[in-house]
């Protein structure tokens, strides 16, 4: 097994029967931002499914924080998932609980069950993200930038090597986005997180500048030059 967070070596992406990417080769190392752009379509969100377990990976290599992902099955995808944060477009924080509950029920489900490590996990996701006295608000309480920080502290939860990132500034004002990035982008480099973030948004790309992975005409293009 390679020593990078993600390794995909001639691996074909499918979505059911189609065949969405293919021969793809990535190498992501500890503490790397990469950013993975393409239009709409051209399967971005296809290959961080596959990333995190949700397609499974059928034709060549993949490991994902020294998981195999072609040994993958429904039994050890929650140990994959406990070992890599995702953070969504849409936050899908449950509406009918507070932030803390929110990130209890999290812990909860990946297997913690001290109450008072729990708290102490909490305490710290939501100072790392700047948010620590919001712990008792609903989330229809707390602005889209706010949201978006709790989704970021519920992906550090379980202090993974790797964070998904799927379009996380797609629904957030030029202002908010750039507090969002700094924090990634301060996660990554204080924590040696590594960071793969999905985006359309190339003024954040401009501003905020990392490597960069293209999804075109069924390929995967590493290193490429992005055109505005």
């Amino acid at each position: 097994m390679s020593q990078g967070l993600i390794e995909l070596k001639n691996a074909n992406i499918y979505q059911g029967s189609n065949l969405i990417l293919s021969e793809v080769n990535i190498s992501v190392d500890k503490g790397e931002f990469v950013y993975l752009v393409g239009k709409t379509g051209t399967g971005k969100s296809s290959l961080l499914k596959t990333l995190y377990g949700d397609l499974d990976l059928t034709e060549g290599e993949g490991w994902v924080v020294g998981y195999n992902l072609r040994a993958l099955d429904w039994k050890k995808v929650p140990f994959l998932r406990r070992n890599l944060g995702v953070v969504f477009q849409d936050f899908q924080l449950l509406t009918d609980r507070n932030v803390n509950n929110n990130l209890k029920f999290v812990l909860k489900a990946t297997g913690w069950k001290d109450e008072k490590l729990m708290d102490e996990k909490i305490n710290d996701v939501l100072d790392k993200v700047g948010l620590k006295t919001k712990g008792f608000k609903m989330p229809f309480e707390l602005s889209g930038g706010e949201q978006q920080r709790i989704d970021v502290a519920r992906a550090l939860l379980n202090s993974p090597k790797l964070i998904l990132a799927d379009e996380p500034t797609g629904n957030l004002d030029p202002e908010t986005s750039d507090e969002v990035m700094q924090l990634l982008f301060s996660i990554s480099k204080d924590y040696g997180t590594a960071i793969v973030m999905a985006t359309h948004d190339y003024m954040v790309i401009n501003k905020f500048p990392a490597r960069t992975i293209k999804t075109e005409s069924g390929k995967v293009w590493d290193n490429a030059s992005i055109s505005m």
